[in-house]
């Protein structure tokens, strides 16, 4: 940070006044929100200016590969019964698409930020958090990322000494690794559906041994911390023992697992867990995800999976067979481009299901689905898929960009 005190300098309101105007052109222009755009710009007139609209503000940074937009908008929900609370809602999270919401957060108590996995320790860096939210670290965009220990070890470089309170996933080897070098942690036990990222110890290298719901490495002894916070079945049980019933209006495990971690991040700034999760309620969709929306007079819901532990979570949460289900894989640079990760995805939880195959890389989908045995069709577009689907509901799962055409497509 530069010396000067004030964090609303002219230069830095200048630069906020620049972001705007971007922004709009850019949404004037149909390219999407301009928060991106806007923030890019920001930061070029004042490099510090992430770090000076971040004063004023009690800050919570949510990194993970999976479920940190749905956490992000639980724990905002959870902080505004103690405060304004201003939120990156839309999932614009690197340095620009931060910069552009705080830039719009000068009423607020709170900021609650999603923050890319690359780039949470320059983030944490610059707007010194009160807390930090770490759900998961599993495989994705391959071409971009760097493997999963790799992150991991970032992760704890850069909360090495950290005074944030940190809250982990006690069931999660990555993140308890990444997790220890900070010297305030809350563990979670939010469970984790998807192993196979860590089955070696990242402290070590040694082979770990998990034993129903714990962990440990035989070699060097790192394992399984003791959890504060912990989800058990529709409760969350807080560190009294007190179990608090979860009522979402987002379906499945991962989003109850999300609640539970809101829940102790929420208890950091006094928020009883009973009132938490009472404003949880209210999310209904998350930029989009979870929608059920007419289509060609049918009945849609749009689902986004960009990995494998995230397609996993997904499966588990579908209507059971013969519910038909499409399924939507691009490749593009906001995917990652690298569509070898379809092969580490178990296909065969879909049998029964009539299967209907589109995108970008669509072949690349079809020829993976067929090795696993599946029944399925390829077709050229959504409408194409509709008009095949038998009757009832249409399970709708895509990537990253794919899932955005879909939005668009069907007017979400």
């Amino acid at each position: 940070m530069s010396g000067n005190s004030d964090p609303l300098s002219p230069r830095a309101k200048l630069a906020v006044t620049a972001g705007k105007a971007a922004a709009a052109v850019s949404r004037a222009a149909g390219r999407g929100s301009g928060s991106v755009i806007g923030g890019r710009v920001a930061l070029k007139l004042d490099p510090d200016l992430l770090a000076r609209l971040a004063t004023h503000l009690d800050v919570i940074l949510v990194s993970a590969t999976n479920g940190k937009t749905t956490t992000t908008r639980l724990i905002a929900e959870a902080l505004r019964a103690a405060g304004p609370v201003v939120s990156n809602a839309l999932g614009a999270n690197m340095p620009a698409g931060i910069t552009s919401a705080l830039a719009g957060g000068s009423e607020a108590k709170f900021a609650v930020i999603e923050v890319d996995e690359k780039y949470l320790s320059g983030v944490a860096r610059d707007t010194d958090p009160k807390c930090i939210a770490l759900l998961n670290l599993s495989r994705d965009q391959l071409d971009r990322a760097a493997e999963t220990r790799m992150m991991a070890e970032h992760w704890r470089e850069g909360l090495a000494g950290s005074k944030s309170v940190v809250v982990a996933n006690a069931d999660d080897p990555l993140v308890v690794w990444a997790a220890s070098s900070s010297p305030n942690v809350l563990w979670v036990a939010a469970g984790q559906m998807w192993k196979d990222d860590a089955w070696s110890c990242p402290s070590c290298g040694g082979v770990m041994q998990r034993p129903g719901d714990d962990w440990f490495c035989g070699d060097c002894g790192f394992r399984r911390p003791t959890p504060t916070w912990a989800l058990s079945g529709d409760h969350v049980l807080d560190p009294h023992g007190s179990a608090w019933p979860i009522h979402l209006q987002l379906p499945g495990r991962a989003n109850k697992a999300n609640a539970a971690s809101s829940a102790a991040v929420a208890a950091v700034f006094g928020v009883p867990p009973q009132v938490a999760l009472e404003r949880m309620y209210q999310v209904q969709a998350v930029a989009g995800r979870y929608d059920v929306v007419q289509f060609m007079q049918r009945d849609l819901r749009l689902l986004l999976a960009k990995n494998p532990a995230g397609w996993l979570e997904t499966f588990s949460l579908i209507d059971p067979r013969p519910t038909p289900v499409i399924l939507s894989v691009n490749a593009r640079g906001a995917d990652g481009t690298d569509t070898s990760w379809l092969w580490d995805v178990d296909y065969t939880r879909l049998t029964g299901h009539p299967i209907f195959v589109l995108g970008d890389r669509k072949l690349d989908l079809a020829v993976r689905l067929e090795v696993a045995n599946q029944q399925f069709q390829v077709c050229e577009n959504l409408d194409q898929a509709v008009q095949m689907a038998p009757p009832g509901r249409i399970e709708v799962i895509a990537n990253y960009t794919a899932f955005q055409d879909l939005r668009r497509r069907v007017g979400n």
